[in-house]
């Protein structure tokens, strides 16, 4: 888990050309998802504006839709509207409410949704994309909006490029490029300025080793740092619960993000490293099998998130290697108590896939595993919206379907509150106002 080997680009590729690439790979990418949108949905009246040029800081204007018809679920108060028009003009979300009480443009597509729950596109706050495959795959999944949790070759970065100049193949993305941990591995290829430290006899462990990678990470426009304090817990040779990092070392990679504003989320699971994470002042906590009460106390003393990423673990106990399905069913119901005592202490929680490796699991199957650890439904589902909204700096924009929300949508075939499957499989989604195909 937290992300998989993955061959290095051509030697021949400078920082420069993999930029200009992701920018090439969005407008390539666009083009193709408009000429198939097309194709399919050649007889459906509607207007969609044109992106721009592919540069960092501009997005494709979003799609006008209007949604009418279903049941629409307000996460944040629990609030159920039945006969819901929710109207979305340049990807904006401008009015949502019962029929008759919202007034409907003419001459925009119409998205029935008659027979159908509406709710905001989830959020899977921890979550390594790496092709434009698995971004589009995730957006047909669900998760309309996502947090990286690393990848080997920036590829994230290209990845959040994709979703701002074409919104309807990746989730909005914040990408965390590549992992600050001891071995770095083939990820020395990655940028110039990490290749130095390939000849590190100790590997990423110095003060000034650490801050090399968080700065690289900056320059290339990370938006969060990802490290660890535990080994990993998806490689069998690997003990999830020896210490990598001390606290003074977290606290160098914290202190060196924080001088540019931006947070750490930090691969834990014992917990003296949860709680050595935790005072070190990272952002989030990630898997945190066995997180303990004192920790989770600090935690929501700080405002310290929780990830579990249940997804991944409850993955490991279908492992084909014996090891690891063993640790899966050991670590899956402490997870899950660790989860309940955080949602009883008031620890915010967001929900994360740790997907990798090609394989994209549905965000709404970690809304399902939070509520078997025993939130309530609604509880579970504010784990992928308005819970993780907050953890992600997108209260204003994402995890509601609200005047000036994005507009990122879900139908689902029936009632999430009464059955959560439905999370699983949604009937339609729709980013920034464009139906995904």
């Amino acid at each position: 888990m937290c992300v998989e080997a993955t061959p290095p680009p051509s030697s021949k590729l400078t920082r420069r050309g993999i930029l200009a690439g992701a920018a090439a790979l969005a407008g390539t990418m666009a083009a193709a998802g408009q000429a198939a949108a097309a194709g399919e949905r050649g007889a459906v009246s509607g207007r969609r504006a044109p992106g721009t040029t592919a540069s960092e800081g501009h997005t494709a204007r979003g799609g006008h839709l209007v949604i009418q018809g279903g049941t629409l679920l307000d996460p944040a108060t629990g609030e159920v509207t039945e006969n819901a028009v929710v109207v979305i003009e340049d990807g904006t979300v401008r009015a949502a409410g019962r029929r008759g009480a919202v007034a409907v443009p003419h001459g925009v597509e119409v998205l029935d949704a008659h027979g159908r729950w509406i709710l905001p596109g989830l959020i899977d706050a921890h979550i390594h994309l790496s092709t434009a495959a698995e971004a589009r795959d995730a957006v047909r999944k669900g998760a309309t909006s996502a947090r990286s949790g690393s990848t080997s070759f920036y590829q994230d970065i290209a990845v959040r490029e994709l979703a701002r100049h074409s919104p309807a193949l990746a989730p909005r993305l914040q990408a965390a490029g590549v992992f600050v941990t001891p071995n770095l591995g083939d990820t020395v290829l990655a940028d110039p300025d990490l290749t130095p430290l390939a000849r590190l006899k100790d590997g990423v462990r110095s003060a000034e080793a650490l801050r090399r990678v968080v700065e690289v990470n900056l320059a290339r426009g990370a938006d969060v740092i990802k490290t660890r304090v535990n080994e990993r817990a998806g490689l069998p040779e690997q003990d999830p619960l020896a210490q990598v990092y001390s606290r003074e070392q977290l606290a160098e990679i914290v202190a060196a993000a924080r001088r540019r504003g931006k947070g750490v989320l930090c691969h834990s699971y014992s917990e003296r490293g949860c709680h050595d994470a935790v005072m070190a002042g990272i952002r989030s906590l990630e898997h945190g099998a066995f997180v303990g009460e004192r920790t989770l106390r600090e935690m929501r003393r700080r405002g310290t998130y929780f990830t579990p990423t249940l997804t991944a673990i409850a993955g490991l106990a279908e492992s084909s290697d014996p090891i690891l399905a063993e640790r899966g069913r050991t670590y899956l119901p402490v997870l899950k108590r660790a989860v309940l005592a955080a949602h009883e202490l008031g620890v915010p929680l967001a929900a994360g896939t740790d997907s990798s490796g090609g394989v994209v699991d549905p965000i709404g199957g970690e809304v399902e595993l939070m509520h078997s650890a025993g939130l309530s439904p609604l509880d579970a589902i504010r784990t992928a919206t308005t819970g993780a909204a907050r953890l992600l700096g997108l209260t204003r924009t994402a995890g509601r379907l609200t005047r000036g929300s994005t507009g990122d949508a879900l139908l689902l075939s029936g009632d999430p509150l009464a059955d959560l499957t439905v999370l699983r499989r949604p009937v339609a989604v729709v980013r920034a106002g464009v139906v995904a195909a």
